[in-house]
């Protein structure tokens, strides 16, 4: 399998998307904002259609809609924790402008690249080029960096947001850098399994942590470890049963992680949050 190069590629794809979304999700679960990425995810296909539309790099389209709509998202709620409102409102402005751009695309650029809102839609991590792995494991690398960067004051304006402000902690601005970094790492993961599934890599890994233990440090590691795993068996499965879409075994693969979690008696009430 490995002497494959599209493999070599795929894994090493995989395996950046999935610890960021492994490391990030973990706090989206935590920050109750799962809907919000639910939402993203449906920004990416817009935005990626509305490049396509333009005939420009689908790449911009995503990741430039992608970060503009998470920081949208905190910018229309309080404390940058915007409620179900704001954002159902904002995803149904966003498919209407998808049905838009989905029209424009298939009118004047279906013919010349048929192919890319299928893409966008479910992935194509076996049919990353060589620059495509690079971007990707920079990106990977500069969200884990931003995340680490503000883990510590992210995880005090998480548990106690009024307690952080008291303390001085900007957490309007941590919700805003925060959703801007959930958005770069939803479209980062559109290109592994697809703008409909990515909210399972995002979720699913660190929801089966947040179930086995309270510990943020070790939850976290919980979380990446898991989202990581999922993409390795999600992969190697999808080449012994190439009939199957990488995309639907990762996110199944991540899926029964948190079944097996939920299975299992919950170690949360057992454990302290130790910031």
């Amino acid at each position: 399998m490995l002497a494959q190069e599209f493999m070599r590629h795929a894994l090493v794809t995989g395996s950046a998307v999935g610890i960021a979304c492994g490391l990030v999700g973990w706090f989206v679960v935590l920050r109750a904002q799962v809907f919000a990425g639910d939402a993203l995810s449906h920004v990416a296909f817009t935005g990626a259609l509305a490049a396509a539309a333009l005939g420009v790099d689908l790449r911009a389209g995503l990741f430039g809609a992608t970060i503009l709509g998470g920081v949208a998202i905190g910018g229309l709620g309080e404390r940058a924790r915007a409620d179900d409102t704001v954002i159902g409102t904002l995803f149904a402005w966003t498919l209407g402008l998808g049905v838009l751009f989905l029209a424009l695309f298939t009118t004047n650029g279906s013919a010349t690249n048929g192919a890319a809102g299928v893409r966008v839609l479910f992935g194509s991590i076996f049919g990353l080029s060589t620059a495509d792995v690079r971007t990707s494991v920079v990106l990977a690398a500069v969200a884990v960096a931003i995340l680490a960067a503000i883990a510590r004051p992210l995880l005090y304006a998480s548990l106690d947001a009024g307690v952080a402000a008291a303390q001085g902690v900007p957490v309007r601005s941590l919700g805003l850098v925060f959703l801007a970094l959930v958005g770069l790492v939803a479209a980062e993961a559109t290109q592994a399994v697809g703008a409909l599934l990515l909210l399972g890599l995002l979720a699913a890994p660190a929801g089966a942590a947040h179930r086995l233990t309270a510990r943020p440090w070790a939850g976290l590691c919980l979380s990446g470890g898991f989202a990581l795993a999922s993409v390795w068996v999600g992969l190697t499965l999808a080449y012994v049963f190439p009939m199957v879409p990488p995309s639907t075994v990762i996110v199944s693969t991540a899926v029964a992680i948190y079944a097996a979690a939920m299975s299992l008696p919950s170690l949360g009430r057992l454990t302290r949050v130790n910031p």
